[in-house]
């Protein structure tokens, strides 16, 4: 019956058999709306004609009013969701009712970002809006006749909606003030008038989220025309182009992904209102259809969100030029002075409120509409989505506290100390405030308040300094950071103790001069490599606090050593454990048991493709075939008790064996064979040469690759000097002129003349590419052996500069007081000296790199190797496996009494160690033989179709 209108006209479905509203006067005695007041017949309207710009009501007070009038006061506006039922304006129930909500088609309740969002807003503008009610006729009269049907009052309060149209793009472009941004404002007084109260509060809502979508909108855009394209666009860059990239993505993650999801949501959103206010059926539909989509969005910005936020607080605290352009960037009156964290914090809580306001409509909305199977589903979507982000959300707090915990730390000024902190799957486990009582002439008391962290692979103990003027926090370190390998636990039980506090009560003198006392509850945990020097008793406030300090170290002990066994770097492999004894407690005595004794050295070579292991000990040489799958059979094949080293030179045929000061060689196949009986022993005797040992006791030797030659060097002693002796090795093929052979060895010759060395050089020879260092107690003197006579010696490190830098005079007083083990080398550029307790790094012309810096050992090396870039140290308990670059604890392998055998000539040769067997019985007590292999990293993405192939083999399923 509207033919003049362009689009669908909405109706109000009135049931049949309401009564229609009795008007108590004629149609003329209605005061005019305004919009009929700018028709022709109404050029004189006086003052209050126009209420959305006089704010006065559309109706003058004095006018009489029927039932579908609006009300003589000012309306507010309906409800949030969020709001008491008691705050809600009592809207007047008129005569005509509708039931409410009866289209299926329903879209979900919306709220505006309001001032529950984001807070105050500006004070509002005068935009023109359009006037709540029009008509194209020009008047309207609401009275009917029992021969009108209730149908046409539908139809004419539909037409008089139409022309809110203007209000409506008003409120869609956002540009209403915001006395008129709600639902009542939009819609007709008679279409009030015709519902009921749980539908207008039902209207309301939807309207909210209309509004709330439409303002996550418009706040997602500003983040990127505000802050993102600013940022990336400055010039000057306002950080480093390589690093744009980077920041931009660790700060505002996938939030343009989120906002994509949210533009498909409003258009639909705005479309069905359009196409149905002033009475929408239901938005829980076109909500249901986004939310299936935006989960995987929502959950990885979620889970991100605190990494974003420390990102941006970091790049705050250490660049002016970011904190200006954010502080610039507040000042756009579109942010209304919010901050970033406000804006970056928008995605997480839009879901919240979204399902609060879908359970406020569910609550508004009949049980026979199709909404109550939409809006439970919608909802039930988006908590099981919250619920699924929360364990993410904390493990991000968890790794953002963590890093505050790093970058607050303060270390020893010169130690090195690489805790792998940034390393992905670093976790802090957990964290708090710890008491320690150091008792002192001054303070007999002694209490220490210290915050201590636990890491997943360190132990921390620090003292808190919070600085005055700032939030800032400096935790200096008070002990060396413990690794998780060394940590041990002690009692946990010890009775509690009273710690004297100064009463905090704010009296009088005397009241400042009261104490109370508060139990404390110790217990104690120690370096298992240095237990007593090492040892801490901290004290927890409570006992339920110890016992949950007790519970995550144990915790994170038992996780540390999961990782570490599954995660080797050197496998420790047993090659035998009890053929080689020495006497034990339960041995008796004059028992008949034969000890082989104490294993002091070891080789392995390979003869005639056969693998072989020669072990010496206090009764001789044992030699046994290293076939895999068999275990060692040993057969003595020399009577040399307590040989101090041993090597094998593979290419030159020779087994090396230092004994009782000299040097001597055999054959290395004869050997071999003597000891699976396929030779005799006077085979093995015709084969035995003495290489050195003639100018003086040879204190120690060691072979190596220099060059394309393969060297003997011998330290010699004497009663007056100490020198070294460097011997090339001959091949067999190869004579030796006489004038070249030396001493009682053909096949070894003296290569330059001997070397004076100091006399405590007694510890170790390092061969290097083109020279070797020799180690003393104190100090390593590097040599040409090539050329000894006229080389350039050089003594390592080199302290000449000590008295102009305070770094390198400690540096150089810490190295004096230990004692030097020998050389490693870094890269082209940089070696690492090694000593008992410490290591630090030099230049190749000897000076202190690395600003003096030093990275102390957990325990007191004996000795040590390399291989690759890893350094292995030995103590008597403990192989400490770290990097060479860096001195990043990797791997520590635990043992008693464990000694370095064998570490070969080349780096893929075995490493062989000693040390206390499993076995203690009536034969004595085993010598354990065990082999470190080097592991590599598994590569899943490395297999082969054909070996995946092969897999399948085994389960016969062709």
């Amino acid at each position: 019956m509207y033919d003049h209108l362009s689009r669908p006209n909405p109706r109000l479905n009135i049931p049949p058999g309401a009564r229609p509203p009795v008007s108590p006067s004629p149609a003329s005695a209605w005061t005019p709306y305004a919009f009929e007041l700018a028709g022709p017949s109404n050029q004189n309207a006086g003052p209050g004609a126009y209420p959305w710009i006089d704010g006065q009501s559309p109706l003058s007070p004095s006018t009489p009013r029927s039932k579908l009038a609006p009300p003589a006061r000012p309306r507010s506006r309906a409800a949030s969701a969020y709001e008491p039922e008691s705050a809600q304006m009592a809207f007047p129930e008129p005569q005509v009712y509708r039931s409410t909500s009866q289209r299926s088609n329903a879209p979900p309740p919306r709220h505006r970002a309001s001032k529950s969002d984001l807070g105050p807003s500006p004070p509002p503008q005068r935009f023109y809006r359009a006037p709540s009610i029009s008509s194209s006729t020009g008047e309207f009269s609401p009275r009917l006749t029992p021969a009108e049907s209730v149908e046409s009052l539908s139809d004419e309060l539909s037409n008089l909606n139409l022309a809110s149209e203007d209000g409506l793009n008003l409120f869609q472009a956002k540009e209403l003030p915001i006395r008129d941004d709600a639902w009542h404002r939009l819609v007709p007084p008679e279409a009030l008038q015709a519902l009921d109260k749980k539908e207008i509060q039902r209207q309301s809502i939807i309207f909210e989220i209309i509004q709330s979508e439409r303002d996550y909108v418009f706040d997602m855009q500003l983040v990127k025309d505000v802050f993102i394209q600013p940022l990336i666009a400055s010039n000057p860059p306002i950080l480093p182009k390589e690093r744009m990239k980077g920041f931009v993505k660790e700060v505002f993650y996938n939030m343009d992904e989120i906002l994509d999801f949210h533009r498909q949501m409003l258009g639909a959103l705005f479309a069905r209102q359009k196409d149905q206010h002033p009475l929408m059926q239901s938005v829980a539909d076109i909500i249901l259809d986004t939310a299936l989509l935006f989960g995987t969005a929502y959950e990885t910005y979620m889970k991100h969100y605190p990494l974003s936020w420390a990102r941006h607080l970091s790049e705050l605290r250490r660049n002016n030029d970011y904190r200006d352009f954010v502080e610039q960037c507040r000042q756009d009156p579109r942010l209304r002075k919010h901050d970033l964290k406000e804006f970056l914090f928008r995605p997480v809580s839009r879901l919240p409120r979204l399902t609060l306001l879908l359970k406020g409509m569910e609550h508004l909305t009949d049980p026979d509409h199709p909404d109550m199977e939409t809006i439970p589903l919608v909802i039930s979507i988006l908590n099981d989505l919250i619920r699924s982000t929360q364990p993410g959300i904390d493990v991000a707090e968890g790794k953002v506290k963590f890093w505050n915990l790093c970058e607050s730390l303060v270390y020893v000024r010169g130690e090195i100390v690489d805790m792998d902190l940034y390393e992905e799957s670093r976790t802090l486990v957990y964290e708090g405030e710890l008491a320690r009582r150091q008792r002192s002439e001054t303070d007999w008391h002694g209490w220490n308040d210290l915050y201590v962290a636990l890491l997943d692979n360190h132990l921390l103990l620090t003292k808190e300094e919070r600085s005055k003027n700032s939030d800032t926090v400096r935790r200096h370190i008070v002990s060396r950071p413990l690794p998780l390998e060394y940590l041990r636990l002690g009692a946990f039980d010890g009775a509690p103790e009273n710690r004297k506090e100064r009463s905090e009560e704010n009296g009088g003198i005397l009241d400042s001069l009261r104490f109370q006392y508060r139990p404390m509850y110790p217990f104690t945990i120690y370096h298992a490599s240095s237990k007593s020097s090492r040892r801490y008793t901290l004290f927890a406030a409570s006992e339920a606090l110890r016992s949950k300090w007790r519970e995550h170290l144990v915790n994170a002990l038992g996780i540390r050593k999961v990782r570490q066994e599954s995660n080797m770097w050197f496998a420790p492999y047993s090659l035998n454990d009890g053929f080689f004894r020495v006497p034990g407690a339960r041995v008796q005595y004059n028992s008949g048991a034969r000890w082989t004794g104490k294993i002091t050295a070891a080789a392995s070579f390979v003869s005639a493709g056969i693998n072989y292991v020669a072990v010496g000990c206090t009764s001789g040489v044992y030699v046994a075939a290293n076939i895999q799958g068999d275990p060692l059979t040993f057969t003595k094949v020399l009577n040399f008790s307590s040989v101090t080293s041993m090597v094998a030179l593979q290419e030159f045929n020779k087994f090396l064996v230092h004994h009782e000061s000299n040097l001597y060689c055999y054959s290395l196949d004869i050997l071999a064979r003597v000891s699976q009986d396929q030779s005799h022993r006077p085979g093995l005797d015709a084969s035995f040469e003495k290489v050195a040992g003639d100018a003086g006791n040879v204190v120690f030797f060691r072979a190596g690759r220099l060059g394309h030659r393969t060297m003997v060097l011998c330290v010699c002693k004497s009663l007056l000097s100490t020198t070294l002796h460097a011997l090339e090795a001959i091949h067999p093929d190869v004579n030796m002129t006489p004038r070249r052979q030396t001493g009682n060895s053909a096949s070894f010759r003296a290569f330059s003349g001997p070397f004076s060395l100091p006399k405590d050089a007694s510890n170790n020879i390092t061969p290097l590419v083109k020279t070797v260092a020799v180690c003393g107690d104190r100090s390593i003197v590097v040599v040409d052996p090539t050329n000894m006579p006229n080389a350039n010696v050089a003594t390592v490190p080199d302290w000449s500069q000590s008295n102009n830098s305070t770094p390198m005079s400690n540096l150089k007083q810490r190295c004096d007081n230990a004692k030097s083990l020998g050389l490693v080398r870094c890269d082209t550029s940089e070696l690492l000296v090694v000593y008992d307790e410490l290591g630090c790094y030099i230049t190749k012309h000897g000076t202190p790199s690395r600003s003096s810096g030093f990275i102390r050992w957990e325990t007191k090396a004996t000795s040590f190797a390399s291989r690759n870039d890893l350094i292995l140290l030995f103590s008597p308990q403990f192989i400490e496996i770290r990097n060479i670059n860096h001195g990043r604890l990797v791997q520590v392998i635990e043992g008693q009494d464990i000694r370095l055998l064998h570490t070969g000539l080349k780096f893929d040769d075995s490493i062989l160690v000693a040390m206390k067997g499993d076995k203690d019985d009536r034969e004595g007590v085993s010598e354990m033989i065990m082999q470190l292999n080097p592991t590599s990293e598994i590569n899943a993405r490395a297999g082969s179709t054909t070996s995946n192939e092969r897999i399948w083999d085994e389960w016969d399923m062709a």
